[in-house]
């Protein structure tokens, strides 16, 4: 995948993710630009290398391969590179490479992927080598123009000085020697105590655009004389389209086109979407619905509950003998919980726009990977990939929908090879896109704990049971039966989602059980529920002992200093052991995942009619290094919009093999009136890059859920809170 004829080369959406994975893994950064030499002959301005173009008037434009979708990365990437390149942040902004162009050049820009909290964490240091090596150059254009050694020179803001001759020159003027230069060998790069743009918070770079309406979106695109699709896929995962009567429809007002969609979908083309969706709703259309109509929320969870004393498992994690711990216990504790399955619902809808002819397909589109959605682009239109390409568009939400799967990218390029030279945009209704999302996997989970007499932890068995992410997207990832990504933030001692306590006997493992509805990357994945299951039951034990929640777990953390540490940062903040306002109480918790550290401390009250009010979320972070403060706050508390939501609210049931929720009056989310208030501890230890966007979505719940128990008396097992009576038991 990374040699240049790979570009040749037609390759299925799944290789080439695979492929974009493991050159990810064994990436090198180089400074090579093989298409600057043309860039220069057409007149365009030089780039100094990839990720650098500095502009006459010494504007500087930032290329960033990640993806924007509200998370920071743009600004954040932006700081990294702008620190390393000495240029004035002020004439700083950015623009987005193409996968076609990552592909042409060898992936000099590495890789596409923006999800697991990795834009930063995993780009960070070639991208501080690109500012960098760009510095460097343009520091050596200019010492040669002056004829004097390099080392004399110094450089701020983008301005070049040379103290003993009093001369300087600003980048804008050498930019076009430096382009000229061979790239470095050596790139050295600043400590992060030096930063005097890394590290700071700063304000985001595309915020203006944002509130003056500036900004595009895929919805807000358009090519001249494009016509518009609605489509509806069949209802029930795995049906198809027995028929539809085209002749119903084909004299409604602006339709166009009513045209398949591979098996199981069909489309309206129209002048206006409006008009493609009514007369889309007006269509009758037969589906085959098959085998799948017959199932139901009740069905998938007797299902899940048999895997809790399922005999196979697959081990993510064991430490000496748990059978026999609990056999020779004082007393066990035993309780099971269960998870939902729950939408995305990002606020702007699956979309994306097409131009197909037998030559080229070009598509538009909000996506968290450009490289998977030309490679969709590619294997949907039958071109390969040399003759694709896909413009990434700012998302409007993403939270891992627009990743791994890019079903509305291949409905579109389909539609549009049926009418080539005719561009397409697809816009999928609210109700398309809550019934044909992919879906935060559905699990139960059983957890017996083994005290001694003296009230310790000597064992612990968590048995998962239910769906696998990996499984349903990336099959070939799964050996003997496991998937890693179930066992987040239960992993053993090491740099990834490993668990916070030593208990010296210890087993967790998982007994799959795949349901039909398609499960997807979801913000937090697998660690949202394992932290609810987790520290909900560590709660559990500790007032079954008797014992405060707080000293309990450090009890268990003595050999998990950096767990330990934001435990006690944020117990400190919140003010764990002092009195907290009549009526308030406060759950604790702590977990690990995404390469960061997080705890949190949760104040609610509940009212003697059972109304839950949560007043405010203490939350510690430690990622390692802060690339901008500002924007690790404003992550925190949007983690936590999203995380209540789903504790509150998030749930989607099943019948007759569909998804029930269609809207968001079936699938509420978080009112500014459920809002609480939210401070951040950020705690960067160094040494490590951890995420930022999704390890404290995973604390938010248990936090609450905890406090509740010590409000009420009443555990909390079961998500969402809604379907609960909190009224004192």
């Amino acid at each position: 995948m990374t040699s240049a004829s790979a570009v040749e080369m037609k390759l299925s959406r799944r290789s080439l993710l695979a492929g974009s994975a493991a050159a990810a893994g064994a990436f090198t950064f180089g400074f090579s630009v093989p298409f600057a030499d043309e860039a220069r002959a057409q007149g365009a301005t030089p780039e100094i290398n990839a990720w650098v173009v500095v502009q006459p008037d010494d504007k500087v434009v930032i290329r960033i391969a990640r993806s924007e979708m509200g998370q920071g990365t743009l600004t954040g990437l932006a700081q990294l590179v702008a620190e390393e390149l000495e240029c004035d942040w002020a004439k700083v902004t950015t623009e987005y490479p193409t996968p076609g162009q990552n592909l042409a050049r060898n992936r000099v820009w590495g890789n596409f992927s923006t999800g697991g909290s990795r834009g930063i964490r995993e780009s960070h240091d070639y991208v501080r080598k690109g500012g960098a090596a760009a510095r460097i150059m343009l520091v050596q254009a200019a010492a040669a123009e002056w004829k004097v050694p390099a080392a004399e020179c110094s450089v701020a803001k983008g301005v070049i000085s040379h103290k003993a001759s009093g001369r300087s020159l600003r980048y804008g003027e050498v930019a076009a020697a430096a382009a000229k230069l061979s790239p470095p060998t050596e790139v050295p790069l600043k400590d992060p105590k030096d930063w005097t743009i890394a590290g700071k918070p700063l304000k985001r770079l595309d915020t203006a655009d944002k509130t003056n309406g500036k900004k595009i979106y895929g919805m807000d695109f358009k090519l001249p004389g494009m016509l518009n699709a609605a489509i509806k896929d069949c209802p029930v995962f795995g049906g198809k389209v027995k028929s539809f009567d085209a002749a119903k429809i084909k004299d409604m007002p602006g339709v166009k086109h009513v045209l398949p969609v591979g098996d199981s979908a069909v489309a309206v083309v129209a002048d206006t979407w409006w008009r493609a969706k009514t007369a889309l709703d007006a269509l009758p259309i037969v589906w085959d619905e098959g085998e799948h109509a017959k199932v139901s929320s009740e069905s998938i969870a007797a299902w899940l509950k048999e895997g809790l004393d399922a005999p196979q498992a697959a081990v993510g994690n064991q430490v000496g003998d748990v059978k026999a711990a609990i056999a020779g216990a004082a007393r066990t504790v035993e309780q099971v919980y269960s998870y939902p399955f729950q939408n995305h619902a990002c606020m702007e809808v699956m979309n994306a726009t097409a131009l197909y002819t037998p030559e080229r397909c070009e598509v538009w589109t909000p996506t968290q990977n450009g490289e998977a959605a030309l490679a969709a682009t590619s294997e949907a239109s039958g071109l390969p990939l040399a003759k694709c390409e896909a413009y990434k568009i700012d998302l409007g939400g993403g939270f891992g929908r627009r990743g791994a799967v890019h079903d509305w990218v291949r409905q579109v390029v389909a539609i549009a090879k049926q009418i080539p030279g005719t561009p397409v945009k697809l816009i999928w209704s609210r109700e398309e896109d809550m019934l044909h999302g992919r879906f935060h996997p559905v699990t139960q989970c059983k957890l017996t704990g083994a005290l001694d007499k003296d009230g310790n932890l000597t064992g612990l068995h968590m048995r998962i049971s239910g769906q696998s992410i990996v499984a349903g997207i990336f099959p070939q990832n799964i050996q003997n039966g496991r998937d890693p990504a179930v066992f987040q933030g239960l992993n053993p001692p090491g740099p990834e989602a490993s668990i916070g306590y030593t208990v010296p006997n210890l087993l967790i493992d998982h007994a799959m059980r795949n349901p039909h509805v398609p499960p997807g990357f979801w913000r937090g994945v697998n660690l949202n529920q394992n932290t609810i299951y987790l520290e909900c039951f560590i709660d559990e034990l500790a007032h079954a002992t008797g014992k405060d929640p707080l000293e309990f777990r450090r009890a268990l953390m003595k050999s998990h200093p950096k767990h330990l540490a934001v435990l006690n940062a944020v117990a400190e903040k919140a003010g764990w052991g002092t009195k907290a306002p009549d009526g308030v109480y406060r759950g604790i918790c702590q977990t690990m995942g995404f390469g960061s550290y997080v705890a949190a401390v949760a104040e609610v009250s509940v009212s003697p009619e059972g109304k839950l009010k949560i007043h405010k979320i203490t939350a510690a972070t430690d990622p390692g290094h802060a690339v901008n403060p500002a924007q690790i706050e404003r992550q925190v508390e949007g983690s936590f919009v999203y995380g209540l939501s789903a504790a509150l609210f998030g749930e989607c049931t099943v019948k007759d093999g569909r998804i029930v929720e269609e809207n968001f009056d079936s699938y509420p989310v978080m009112r500014l009136e459920d809002m609480p208030a939210v401070e951040t501890v950020i705690v960067p230890s160094g040494g490590f890059w951890g995420g930022v966007g999704e390890p404290t979505i995973a604390v938010a719940a248990p936090a609450v859920l905890n406090a509740i128990f010590a409000a009420t008396g009443k555990r909390v097992r079961s998500m969402p809170l809604r379907h609960t009576d909190l009224r004192k038991a």
